[in-house]
């Protein structure tokens, strides 16, 4: 598109935390945006209130918390982009309200979690966490007892998003059986095969892998009561969310012999940094794997993470475009030339389009192209005007009733 941005690109200040990879900052620098900060880490609340001032595009990852205060303090922010596959970090409620667009990437590093799952799974069933110990311990510990192939074995997976049903695709291959259970009907991918309930898959599978978001009803999913369905040979692997399981009683279960291993990823208290201390029931367990939150740390996957959003915060920055969002309703727009682009953004509630048509029809300003569409809290529109009455048609759409913030893109 040829048209510039109505606000020059050396006015937009963008900030990148937690390290995000220089991928998503190359999307910025190669079209003319220079006021570009990465900062290593995650910011505190308090921290993050004084760097968010002037912001008008920020970038986080799992660490950083953007709370209402935050949003309140962000009077430029636009966008926020999440280079990871959740968004339960940024209080939803709060951006949709101030009409803040909230994208992430929901699909680009599914291939490295699931990879690592089914490498956890082997090494589970081969225990060899135990002969890798002893090695390093100087022993020699050649032995075949309580190690199994996966092949014939069963894999059940707890939630069949999108991440469940590749672990299921590569699974299979391995020859593998898999069931899986899902709250939601899913179309099972291969010879996969829905079951009835949790306690299906923890009674009949030989490795049980969780796949499913943080949410008050999936907190502590797996605890004391449904561990014991589990068979004594069976392996669990947690590469979810850390409040998932609830980790004492999975020691307990271990401790007992009511599991035969585990891996785990993700737990309810993580460190902030690398290097800080850290610590879980589970540590100093026979054939239990810890990892710190790798799942999806890969130079693939952040690379793809790094595209994704950065090209979903440049394509709303410059076209209002807003397909992936969680706040503002998604809508894919063509460019216009020979127009002026304005986005109005307001609560949903009936008469705001009536009371935009009006005010710009009573000024005699006539629309090019009109786009809408709601969600539940928040109205879309964008309009395409004539130039030369762009700027009294964005000072009438301020002042219509139920607007939340209105912009001139170009």
């Amino acid at each position: 598109m040829s048209q510039a941005t109505s606000y020059p690109k050396q006015k937009i200040n963008i900030l990148f935390l937690e390290n995000i990879s220089d991928t998503a900052l190359a999307t910025f620098k190669q079209n003319g945006y220079v006021n570009i900060k990465k900062i290593s880490g995650a910011l505190s609340e308090e921290q993050l209130i004084k760097e968010i001032k002037q912001v008008h595009l920020l970038g986080i990852r799992s660490k950083t918390l953007i709370t209402a205060k935050v949003l309140e303090a962000a009077q430029k922010l636009q966008a926020i982009g999440c280079f990871c596959i959740g968004v339960n970090q940024v209080d939803i409620a709060a951006a949709t309200k101030k009409g803040v667009v909230v994208f992430n990437a929901p699909y680009s590093n599914t291939r490295s979690v699931a990879e690592l799952v089914i490498g956890a799974s082997i090494m589970l069933t081969r225990k060899v966490l135990d002969k890798n110990t002893a090695a390093h311990q100087g022993t020699w510990f050649k032995d075949a007892k309580g190690c199994f192939e996966l092949r014939g074995k069963t894999l059940g997976i707890i939630g069949y998003g999108n991440i469940g049903s590749q672990v299921s695709v590569l699974a299979e291959a391995l020859g593998m059986k898999v069931i899986f259970y899902d709250v939601e009907t899913k179309l099972p991918l291969g010879n996969a095969a829905a079951v009835k309930s949790i306690k299906e898959v923890l009674s009949t599978a030989d490795v049980i892998t969780l796949h499913v978001p943080e949410t008050p009803q999936t907190k502590t999913l797996i605890n004391r009561t449904n561990l014991k369905f589990c068979k004594p040979s069976a392996v669990l692997i947690n590469y979810a969310r850390g409040e998932v399981v609830d980790l004492n009683a999975l020691a307990k279960t271990l401790k007992e012999g009511g599991l035969a291993g585990a891996a785990i990823d993700v737990f309810p208290v993580e460190p902030e940094k690398n290097g800080d201390a850290f610590s879980t029931p589970l540590q100093g367990l026979q054939n239990v794997l810890l990892t710190p939150h790798i799942g999806g740390s890969t130079e693939e996957a952040q690379q793809n993470i790094g595209e994704d959003v950065s090209n979903k915060l440049f394509q709303y920055l410059e076209r209002g475009i807003t397909n992936g969002s969680h706040t503002v309703p998604a809508i894919q727009l063509p460019a216009v030339d020979g127009a002026h682009r304005i986005l109005h953004i307001h609560h949903n509630k009936p008469g705001v389009l009536s009371a935009i048509n009006t005010a710009l029809s009573n000024h005699h300003i006539n629309i090019v192209g009109q786009y809408l569409k709601t969600n539940d809290s928040i109205g879309y529109v964008v309009l395409d005007v004539e130039q030369k009455l762009s700027a009294k048609a964005l000072d009438l759409l301020k002042h219509v009733s139920g607007t939340i913030r209105v912009r001139m893109l170009y």
